[in-house]
């Protein structure tokens, strides 16, 4: 979503597809749990807006962001899910860790959506700062865990379009 508008969790309610029958499953990170937890919060509290029962929402976490894509594999090859929302935050240090778990989040949930049938949401914050965490985590600039939710949802339902 455009990082110009300044609430960016703001979406048509009217645009967004049935979930009738649609299953998820969500992988959180540990690591700045202060921050994922407010992130899931904004999914299940998304996901059980626009229908989906709390028990078709499956939630694995994960001890960091950088096991992020491996809990998301567990979930898709256990589960039969529609969409599957990876959640976490990086927060730039002082070393290049930050840039090495951040491109192996991103590469791994590349290669998630490549190969399985399901789609793979990014929902991982990469910030230089907690202040900047959390205003994207229920903040100033909205939750983007309601974003992923939205995401999913609309990525799910394209997938069984396309699919039927």
């Amino acid at each position: 979503m455009a990082t110009t508008r300044l609430y960016l969790s703001d979406y048509k309610a009217d645009a967004v597809p049935s979930t009738d029958g649609m299953k998820f499953g969500i992988v959180v990170s540990e690591w700045n749990e202060e921050i994922t937890d407010k992130l899931l919060a904004g999914v299940c509290s998304t996901l059980e807006h626009h229908g989906v029962q709390a028990s078709d929402i499956q939630t694995l976490r994960v001890p960091g962001s950088f096991e992020l894509t491996y809990g998301a594999r567990l979930l898709a090859e256990m589960l039969e899910l529609d969409a599957i929302i990876v959640l976490g935050c990086v927060i730039r240090g002082e070393t290049p860790h930050f840039d090495y778990v951040c491109s192996s989040v991103t590469r791994g949930i590349t290669d998630l959506n490549l190969n399985y049938e399901i789609p793979f949401i990014f929902g991982l914050l990469t910030t230089d700062t907690q202040s900047q965490a959390e205003d994207r985590a229920g903040g100033i600039y909205g939750n983007k865990g309601e974003e992923a939710a939205i995401t999913a949802i609309k990525m799910a339902q394209l997938n069984l379009q396309i699919r039927d």
